[in-house]
């Protein structure tokens, strides 16, 4: 599986725009991403803040018979996500928290969104990412957030990110046939901070 990039200067929600060319462009499969979003969503219709030189993206992808199911992928992608971020915060402690959230160091670092539509009988996969690089939201709950850049006193480019995020993807999908939900939740069991 390969993904086409769509790059944008402003959107209301990446996932919008991977909804727009999975419906309207009959683009199968896609990665898009922008400098800033209008309408970023989290979970259960929060508001995404989305402050500029922050990473906000969507993949999208058909989910085949052969692939795993959708709730799945709600273990899948946090993990995928940060291996990714990893990469960037090595020393760094990584937890997630269920079922969308990737923490930092006790703070959340990102945020994945999933979403499934149906478009002429087949379903679509779209995850919506947001990663705090440069800068985060004061956030008054129990738990604060934060950024790469403040962590690591280092900010890698969101290209760079982006390329590493669909790097992953391709690779899980490559590598299927030896794909074992077990192993994953088990990691996830290991990184969770609930």
């Amino acid at each position: 599986m390969k993904f086409e990039i769509y790059k944008f200067k402003e959107v209301t929600s990446t996932n919008d725009i991977a909804v727009n060319l999975i419906k309207e462009k009959k683009k199968v499969t896609g990665c898009v991403y922008s400098d800033s979003q209008t309408k970023g969503r989290g979970t259960k219709g929060k508001k995404w803040i989305s402050l500029k030189g922050n990473l906000f993206t969507s993949l999208f992808f058909p989910l085949k018979d052969k692939y795993p199911p959708f709730n799945e992928f709600s273990i899948i992608n946090p993990i995928l996500i940060a291996d990714v971020i990893k990469k960037f915060c090595n020393d760094k402690n990584i937890t997630l928290k269920y079922p969308n959230d990737v923490f930092l160091n006790g703070k959340k670092i990102c945020g994945v969104l999933q979403e499934l539509i149906v478009m002429e009988d087949r379903k679509f996969l779209i995850i919506g990412i947001g990663l705090n690089i440069i800068s985060n939201p004061n956030i008054e709950k129990k738990y604060k957030a934060t950024n790469i850049l403040s962590e690591t006193k280092s900010a890698p480019e969101i290209k760079e990110i982006i390329d590493l995020i669909i790097l992953s993807y391709e690779r899980f999908f490559m590598e299927l046939e030896s794909y074992n939900f077990i192993k994953f939740r088990k990691k996830a069991e290991l990184m969770s901070l609930n």
